[in-house]
């Protein structure tokens, strides 16, 4: 393992998985310059790993700018992410972390099962310098000062999920579907990556106020505009919305434009019954 950190066993049973990533990686990058950001990236991981180290976190995985951690303890987990976040503020690059315990199948070197996806959810849902810990491990720590920010729904999980936030400092709302009244698909969404990023980088890199997605009925343009606004969700602090307005109006000014001739697009009518 890198930066001579001792190798702890892999735990298993009742686990405590911790995942980390970077704020705005890729804004910061531009705004430092390739060799600052490297070199802060570099603090950046010597800090997470000594302070995990110290607490016998077991390193899972690293990608990029994040780290996927497992503790054996509960408590141990918290005090490790606690050290490293003190280690951290005031710094450039700014971590959140998400924590939570449950019981993942072991898989060597690593684990499987949704309890690493709620974890990576979990953090996910949160803010630079912003700590998270499911309700299984605020009840295994005592002594905690924490903000219960209540039930949220987490994308692709059927049951809202209690959180809490490590501290008091406040932070905006959390990147969660509970900021937002969209429906939770009942399929996952696979196969139709580049498209979810070209409209995505749309929205987030000044492609204008309104994003249409034009195409035949059954094409699956509200499904990707859901799974789309629910990427982006955490960008708008007053939350995502779905409009479910009359849309034939505008089909009908967009069925007379050249937008739709032009990729021979057609809207069929809406069948009428008796």
């Amino acid at each position: 393992m890198a930066d001579d950190v001792p190798v702890v066993g892999q735990p298993s049973g009742t686990v405590t998985l911790v995942f980390t990533d970077i704020e705005g990686s890729t804004r910061l990058l531009q705004a430092l310059g390739r060799d600052a950001y490297l070199a802060a990236l570099d603090d950046q991981r010597r800090i997470v790993r000594a302070a995990c180290a110290r607490h016998d976190g077991y390193e899972v995985d690293t990608a990029g700018d994040g780290f996927f951690y497992a503790f054996a303890s509960a408590g141990e987990a918290v005090a490790a992410v606690e050290e490293a976040m003190a280690a951290l503020k005031g710094k450039m690059i700014r971590v959140r972390a998400g924590i939570h315990t449950g019981e993942p199948r072991v898989d060597p070197p690593k684990y499987v099962g949704q309890e690493v996806h709620k974890a990576a959810r979990i953090m996910g849902a949160g803010h630079g310098g912003q700590v998270l810990l499911s309700q299984s491990t605020r009840g295994l720590v005592d002594g905690l000062e924490v903000r219960d920010l209540g039930d949220h729904r987490l994308k692709d999980f059927d049951e809202p999920v209690r959180l809490f936030q490590l501290g008091r400092v406040e932070f905006p709302p959390l990147k969660t579907l509970s900021n937002t009244n969209l429906p939770v698909p009942g399929s996952s969404f696979v196969g139709r990556e580049r498209e979810l990023a070209d409209v995505t980088s749309l929205l987030r890199n000044g492609g204008g106020r309104l994003v249409t997605l034009a195409g035949p009925g059954g094409s699956g343009k509200t499904r990707l505009a859901i799974e789309a606004a629910t990427e982006v969700i955490g960008d708008y602090p007053d939350g995502v919305r779905l409009s479910k307005k009359e849309m034939r109006p505008y089909e009908a000014r967009l069925e007379r434009s050249a937008i739709l001739p032009k990729y021979d697009i057609t809207i069929k009518p809406k069948a009428t019954g008796r």
